[in-house]
């Protein structure tokens, strides 16, 4: 039964990636520094990539070993960073992550999907 969540994992962490990028998609930094509502979607999508992220390595350790250029514990520790402090998240980061990794994660996710249902 989990060999089949994993394709499902995958598309629920590129769906989530597409929503964090398109909230912030043409923002400047600074009215996303001052717009609660694109930070806290933001936010949450985060938190589902980071959830999958751990499902991933608890339940597909060997896949997540096998593709280790993902930053996988990285998703898991942002995720818990996030849950555990929310009144902590530095923006900053939230931003670069949105601007930089998340754009990379999802050229990542694509090419795994292609592997695994091809």
């Amino acid at each position: 039964m989990t060999a089949k969540r994993l394709p499902d994992y995958i598309d629920h962490m590129l769906v989530a990636v597409g929503q964090a990028c398109s909230y912030v998609e043409g923002m400047p930094k600074l009215d996303f520094l001052e717009d609660k509502r694109t930070q806290q979607a933001v936010v949450l999508n985060l938190i589902v990539i980071g959830e999958v992220a751990t499902k991933i390595l608890k339940d597909h350790e060997e896949f997540a070993n096998l593709n280790a250029d993902v930053p996988w514990s990285s998703m898991k520790g942002m995720r818990n960073r996030i849950a555990h402090g929310y009144y902590d998240i530095n923006l900053d980061t939230v931003w670069e992550t949105v601007q930089t990794a998340l754009p990379e994660l999802k050229a990542q996710l694509e090419t795994i999907k292609l592997q695994i249902s091809g």
